[in-house]
């Protein structure tokens, strides 16, 4: 045979090999399209439909960081009932419903695995996240999620011997600190409805009252020595009314950082001594305002409760509770040099030596 019709011979028998070989492959990965499709039918489903989300009465989290976490619906908000009983975070609760619409097992990883295999994948008690959600007595998942590598999200189900690869789940919205599943809000009020603010801490009495939209401001000094507030107020030329439209910008939204813990040594019980009393008028007469702020807790936030409330202790940032425990240059406009540079070092003649007030 020549060597042209070798080549020939050789070149149909290559594209027939790689027809055949195209040919198998695709019809192997329409097989295991479709095994796949056939065995993600057969999976337990772990999602819940919008429609039961929806209806959601009670959540169980349960993270080896964190503790259980129970979350019930009381009416129309919701209420963390364990470890301790309080307000809710709404977003939290609502970012955790819309997550379990998207939770789906995709894959059986191993059918028939032990608690040492459920250990290794931290799908064990101790180490797993566990998430549980009910709608009245209707359990609607209770599943349990691990480790999260190479192949994926690794979950199973209570109550069924297998390890399954997951999707959907996001594990920040689950295992967390508990004071990020309660409600940090403390105040909310319109600050153009105040009319009057007064504050008393270590330095003395602040007065400010708004008489249409300008406000002036009286400072009340306390005696170094023996304590006592004076009766007359001080003269105070640089008052700075900007101030006091800062402090209730800094108080009109206000939200906790963090949540006292039991037992804390807070210095709310003499708040003027240890951090500040803080009163806010409004025009209606309605929702006035008492805050005792107390020790500081971490850096320079400190502990607050808010008078007439349920006796939530809460921690602020040190940038709001630096207004509880201000002196007067908090207050006061700031002077400039002639080459333009500020100068913080001019008082007020009468004014008397302030207290330390510990580098606030």
């Amino acid at each position: 045979m020549k060597t042209e019709q070798k080549l020939t011979v050789a070149g149909v028998a290559l594209v027939a090999l790689v027809g055949g070989y195209v040919v198998t492959r695709k019809n192997k990965e329409q097989d295991d399209k479709a095994h796949s499709t056939q065995a993600a039918k057969d999976l337990p489903k772990i999602g819940v439909a919008k429609e039961k989300a929806e209806k959601v009465t009670r959540l169980v989290v349960k993270s080896k960081d964190h503790g259980e976490v129970v979350l019930e619906k009381k009416g129309d908000a919701w209420r963390v009932t364990k470890p301790i009983e309080a307000p809710a975070s709404a977003s939290s609760v609502d970012s955790v419903l819309k997550n379990l619409e998207k939770l789906e097992l995709t894959t059986t990883i191993s059918a028939t695995a032990d608690d040492k295999a459920f250990e290794r994948y931290e799908l064990d008690e101790k180490q797993a996240t566990h998430v549980q959600a009910f709608a009245g007595d209707e359990k609607l998942i209770d599943a349990y999620f691990g480790k999260s590598g190479s192949r994926g999200q690794l979950a199973r189900v209570d109550g069924q011997p297998s390890i399954f690869g997951a999707q959907g789940y996001a594990s920040y919205l689950y295992a967390k600190e508990l004071k990020s599943w309660r409600d940090t809000d403390i105040l909310k009020f319109e600050d153009a409805n105040a009319v009057s603010v007064e504050i008393e801490n270590k330095t003395g009495r602040f007065s400010f009252t708004k008489n249409a939209d300008k406000w002036a401001g009286a400072v009340y000094p306390r005696d170094a020595k023996k304590g006592t507030i004076a009766e007359k107020a001080a003269k105070w030329e640089r008052f700075e009314e900007a101030k006091v439209k800062e402090l209730l910008t800094a108080l009109k939204n206000l939200k906790a950082s963090d949540f006292a813990k039991e037992g804390a040594d807070t210095g709310l019980e003499t708040a003027t001594v240890e951090g500040g009393l803080v009163t806010i008028k409004f025009k209606d007469g309605n929702g006035d305002l008492a805050l005792k702020v107390g020790k500081k807790q971490d850096g320079d936030n400190r502990y607050l409760v808010r008078e007439g409330g349920d006796g939530t202790v809460y921690v602020i940032s040190s940038y709001s509770a630096g207004w509880a425990v201000a002196d007067v240059e908090k207050f006061s406009k700031t002077d400039e040099k002639k080459d333009g540079k500020k100068d913080d070092a001019k008082g007020d003649a009468d004014l008397p030596e302030m207290p330390d007030l510990g580098g606030e």
